[in-house]
């Protein structure tokens, strides 16, 4: 479940809000009950997991074999 950020028109609060996708957005303000908007954040940027996202994580070909000689 993503956590959405919202603006009071009125005071100009702004607070973070935990709710599911299919929820509708939260329309009073808790402070002085005016009207919100729903503001675009960044998100959560992306999650890597797993192995190959560094150059430390690549296997690197030894030279005593030689793969790449002409002989």
């Amino acid at each position: 479940m993503p956590t959405y950020d919202y603006k009071c028109l009125e005071c100009g609060h702004t607070f973070d809000y935990f709710q599911k996708m299919s929820d509708e957005p939260l329309q009073n303000c808790p402070v002085c009950h005016g009207k919100l908007k729903r503001l675009i954040g960044p998100g959560a940027g992306p999650i890597f997991k797993g192995s190959g996202f560094y150059e430390t994580d690549y296997k690197h070909k030894s030279n005593g074999g030689s793969s790449n000689s002409k002989s």
